[in-house]
């Protein structure tokens, strides 16, 4: 038995926890979208997962499975349909409510008129205009987290793409939250910026022990950064398998040639392509 298929079998096993290290879990959730014309639209449905604190999970699936509605669920910004959504032991609203969420999209939406600093900390200024108190990260010792410190002073239009999603990043912890959910952060860029930022953003997760979901259209990606991988495919959307990463940590780019690396990669190339024929 290979060690994948080891790690599979264990994790298949009832654990001893029961569940109390979950920060966030949803259970029969399905999302339909009504629509204007003809039939509603089913985006997901039956929808299981969890994810435990300080864990790296990944959600991979072809285009239009459900990923980023997924996302919108868990954050609170869009109710199920049917199903439950706990979030630190509470309602999803509640922990969005709470700040618990930092996000990172595809596109790092910066204000173009606002330098590295400023940008990084926009979200504790809004935040503090409405009077409301709170754990706030530093913002200087965020930029040299993301390796922006010689940057502060440097206006969007001066960044690289790379540059502009560590802003991003330091935007979303600038918030000191427990789950940092990210949506596609590194699709836009190229692949040698892609893998640069790759080991930029296990670096800041080491440091930092946020639980991160992250979702990605990479396989390699997904298997290289995670603990485990929720594989997700149909319309509507479904979960086809979590499958954990029987990987050591801390990793290295070597750890990607290895045999072990490459069963990964051939199992979720097998799950998604048996859900798409």
């Amino acid at each position: 038995m290979s060690a994948i298929q080891e790690h599979r079998v264990r994790d298949a096993q009832p654990s001893a926890d029961t569940g109390r290290d979950r920060i966030i879990e949803l259970n029969d959730v399905a999302v339909t979208y009504e629509a204007q014309r003809g039939e509603p639209y089913t985006a997901v449905e039956g929808i299981d997962l969890f994810v435990k604190e300080r864990e790296f999970v990944s959600l991979i699936g072809p285009s239009g499975c459900g990923k980023s509605t997924l996302l919108k669920v868990i954050t609170g910004l869009l109710d199920p349909t049917r199903g439950r959504v706990t979030v630190a032991g509470g309602a999803a609203q509640e922990a969005r409510r709470r700040r618990l969420f930092g996000i990172v999209f595809q596109e790092a939406t910066l204000l173009p008129w606002r330098d590295v600093q400023k940008n990084a900390g926009f979200l504790v200024e809004l935040i503090r205009l409405t009077g409301a108190s709170g754990t706030f990260g530093d913002p200087e010792e965020l930029l040299r987290m993301v390796g922006l410190d010689e940057f502060r002073h440097n206006y969007p239009r001066e960044l690289s793409g790379g540059m502009k999603q560590r802003v991003a990043i330091a935007r979303a912890l600038s918030i000191d939250p427990a789950i940092l959910m990210m949506d596609e952060p590194f699709g836009a860029l190229d692949a040698m910026t892609r893998d640069n930022m790759n080991e930029e953003l296990l670096r800041i997760w080491r440091q930092t022990q946020k639980t991160v979901v992250f979702i990605t259209h990479s396989i390699r990606e997904s298997v290289y950064l995670s603990d485990a991988v929720y594989v997700i495919a149909g319309k509507p959307g479904r979960i086809v398998e979590r499958v954990p990463v029987a990987l050591p940590r801390p990793r290295q780019p070597e750890i990607q040639t290895t045999s072990d690396f490459q069963s990964h990669l051939d199992l979720l190339r097998t799950l998604l392509e048996r859900r798409q024929r």
